[in-house]
């Protein structure tokens, strides 16, 4: 019961250390797995590890957990995969999950052979666990680069597809071994078979479980509280029933159900996504520690120079082959090229399978074989190791100076889709600039999507706005509900994502009426309007006037033209970003235009709605 503990609590540890010093949670996880395993036998009076995963789950009970558990993270993988991403990128998404793993299959087994003098058998099995990359090592380094649209869709497209499939070619590598080889144009027909019937189960229990949990959730026939566990409960229904029709079929099933439930309409799919995040993160941060504390320290020391070799090959060669080779006849410059070969890191699946296989080779092998065998292991470790660290390390500035990081965004988040977001929604778009709108109001969203906007119907503050809304062309907020409270927050929510400079607000009604208060940050034209005002502004002038405005001198005299009855919105420019939010004392240069709104009433109504409508985005 201690270890079982210790493992939750030190997963809890090592995830929080991964944030608070901004990398992969993969390498504290195996940091402290190997701190706890193996290495700990130096300190300990009897040299016995601290922390042993073969002594919480023993035998096939271990890695039937550590299946399932593979399947839930595959399937809240698949959750984050739209056809719509992939839709002009699909061809080099196909190439690298057939050129991939061949070429990594082929190209790791003979490296291994050769340089390891591994049995050609023992090899390609190396090989084919090597194929994996996964979600758990890919997206953290792509959210941290953050490349270009074209680059990020591929990797994070193969990094969740290759898992199912790279785990299958190991499995059919293994019974290779188990079969002493096989012989002949016979069992090459049967492995084809096992192949094309394992891919077949998987994805047709998958899809059918999709389309059972999307019929019982838009049917309500379960209860709202217990949505996220029948949820649970289905994948891991469906993965179990499709390993009972065909062996290692439910590694795909899963990932196929997370897919097509990703891309049909689902009831509560936010919470159930958000809910299978939360698993995921405990699962992969239980096995990898769980798995990484049953490697041996006489294992370790078996690694000498020439896995360290293998490494490099591994990294060096064999991946930028395959990357290469498929993106021949793609839109894809060098660069690129360049970087997607670089970004290869490896995950909880090559951890998962290795240790199956090490130990099962282990046991029912004999002589040099059973040996070899213990080799499987640390080897894997070490490519999972070495690729976090390396690739994790130098992908961000690498992408730099490949000039592959996304162009700097030029477009707005509009915290609410009221009048006044659509108002001003509309003039951001008359720059070519793209627009989304936040909101949770049926009738605002109705009216904003008719208008022709792109809106995300939701809480601005909500938990999982991140992962939901495809910000690859958003780089500024504009809180423009009615609600200062949810203005504020939604700033502060947004400021680490864009910058302090690139998060605006509206002004409150106190921010208004007291003259001497301090104006907060982000505050919007100048501090003049309050939602109400703008609203009521609004509903006087249809448009906005634009005027010419060449310096400070023009400004004024606009001001004194209007009476002083203007509210400065916005400063239009020829540069690369045509649009400008006017800061306070505003700055104008020749060929500048001025964004104004006038009115004819300076009086307005001393009533303010909204200030105390909690969560409100109306």
């Amino acid at each position: 019961m201690i270890e079982l503990a210790s493992i939750l609590v030190l997963s809890v540890l090592a995830q929080w250390l991964a944030w608070k010093i901004k990398i992969p949670a993969i390498l504290p996880l195996i940091i402290i797995g190997l701190a706890v395993g193996p290495l700990s036998t130096y300190f300990t009076p009897y040299g016995d590890k601290l922390l042993d995963g073969d002594n919480i789950f023993s035998g096939d009970f271990l890695f039937s957990f550590v299946s399932i558990s593979v399947g839930v993270i595959l399937f809240e993988g698949g959750l984050t995969l739209k056809l719509s991403e992939i839709r002009y990128r699909v061809g080099t998404v196909r190439n690298l999950l057939i050129f991939g793993p061949i070429i990594t299959l082929v190209g790791g087994g003979l490296a291994a052979h050769y340089l390891l003098d591994l049995n050609y058998r023992l090899a390609f099995l190396f090989g084919a666990l090597i194929i994996v990359s996964g979600p758990t090592v890919v997206m953290p380094i792509l959210r941290n680069v953050r490349p270009n649209e074209r680059v990020n869709t591929v990797l994070k497209w193969e990094g969740i597809l290759i898992d199912p499939l790279g785990a299958l070619i190991a499995v059919l590598v293994y019974e290779f071994i188990q079969s002493g080889g096989g012989h002949g144009q016979e069992f090459t027909l049967d492995i084809l078979k096992e192949f094309f019937l394992t891919v077949a189960s998987g994805v047709f229990v998958g899809a059918v479980a999709a389309f059972f949990l999307r019929y019982v959730l838009q049917k309500n026939r379960v209860p709202e509280f217990l949505r996220n566990v029948f949820t649970l409960g289905l994948v891991i229904f469906a993965f179990t029933f499709s390993e009972l029709i065909q062996p290692e079929a439910g590694l795909m099933a899963a990932t196929f159900m997370g897919i097509i439930l990703a891309n049909i309409k689902v009831n509560d799919f936010k919470k159930i996504l958000s809910f299978k995040e939360d698993i995921s993160l405990i699962l992969i941060s239980v096995l990898f520690i769980l798995l990484s504390s049953r490697i041996d320290v006489e294992h370790i020391q078996k690694l000498g120079w020439e896995s360290i070799s293998l490494f490099l090959i591994v990294i060096l060669v064999i991946r930028p082959l395959g990357v290469f080779i498929s993106t021949i006849n793609k839109k894809f410059n060098w660069r690129e090229k360049v970087f997607m070969s670089w970004v290869g890191p490896k995950g909880i699946v090559a951890a998962a399978v290795a240790s199956l296989f090490s130990l099962q080779l282990m046991n029912e092998s004999e002589g040099s074989m059973s040996e070899q065998a213990e080799l499987i292991l640390p080897l894997t470790f070490l490519v999972i190791v070495g690729t976090v660290v390396l690739q994790g390390a130098t992908a961000k500035p690498l992408a730099k100076a490949l000039k592959v990081e996304r162009e700097e965004p030029k477009g707005f988040l509009i915290a609410g889709a009221n009048e006044v977001a659509r108002f001003i929604g509309d003039i951001i778009r008359e720059c070519n600039i793209p627009v989304v709108m936040v909101d949770i109001s049926a009738v605002n969203i109705k009216e904003a999507r008719r208008q022709g906007f792109e809106v995300f119907e939701g809480n601005i503050v909500g938990d999982r706005i991140f992962d939901e809304l495809d910000l690859t062309t958003i780089g500024k907020l504009m809180a423009l509900t009615p609600n200062t409270e949810i203005n504020t927050l939604a700033c502060k929510w947004f400021e680490g994502e864009f910058g302090e400079d690139n998060v605006y607000r509206l002004a409150s009604k106190n921010e208004l009426e007291l003259k001497d208060l301090k104006l907060g940050k982000y505050i919007l034209f100048e501090g003049k309007v309050d939602y109400l005002t703008i609203a009521q502004y609004i509903r006087q002038q249809s448009k906005p006037t634009i005027d010419d405005c060449s310096g400070e001198e023009d400004y004024e005299n606009i001001i004194k033209k209007h009476k002083g009855r203007v509210v400065p919105l916005f400063r239009l420019d020829d540069d690369e970003d045509p649009f400008t939010i006017l800061r306070e004392p505003p700055s104008f240069q020749k060929g500048d235009k001025l964004v104004f709104l006038p009115y004819n009433d300076p009086q307005h109504s001393n009533r303010y709605v909204g200030e105390d409508d909690n969560f409100s985005q109306s």
